[in-house]
């Protein structure tokens, strides 16, 4: 079943529970994936609706900072409530310690001695987690790994 189907079923559900928070929550996710295939004129791959979730959920956490920031706690918990929702359809993010072992694999394969090789470190570690890992999160292992 594909992920927007998927996220159309829990919103049904939500509905007929009048979980009007829920609803809300996944309604937004929906139509940020109906919009991107919108987009691009087709079905979206997996890749692509990850990339749409991983942006959301950036979006997500940048808002709930803003608004905590701002004193607003009331909608920087509703933010994390659409967090928690949207995390449901991602993958399980990896442990540092997978990280690490992607990251020591990618280093041998490309032979990365310095931190100039830092670029082709992160990128080949980038597509091997594929939205299981935070980018800034690989960015800074592999920095500590080549200093």
């Amino acid at each position: 079943m594909s992920l927007i189907r998927r996220i159309e079923e829990e919103l049904k559900a939500a509905r007929l529970a009048r979980d009007e928070d829920r609803r809300d929550a996944l309604s937004l996710v929906l139509n940020s994936l109906q919009n991107a295939q919108k987009e691009l004129q087709r079905t979206l791959s997996d890749d692509e609706e990850l990339q749409v979730l991983q942006r959301e959920r950036k979006r997500r956490l940048e808002a709930a900072d803003a608004f905590r920031a701002g004193g607003r706690e009331e909608q920087a918990e509703d933010e994390e409530y659409e967090l928690e929702i949207l995390e449901e359809f991602m993958p399980e993010p990896l442990s540092e310690e997978e990280i690490e072992e992607i990251i020591d694999d990618v280093i041998s394969e490309v032979g990365a001695t310095n931190i100039r090789d830092m670029g082709r470190v992160v990128a080949g570690v980038m597509h091997q987690v594929s939205g299981r890992a935070d980018g800034s999160t690989v960015s800074q292992l592999v920095k500590e790994k080549l200093a």
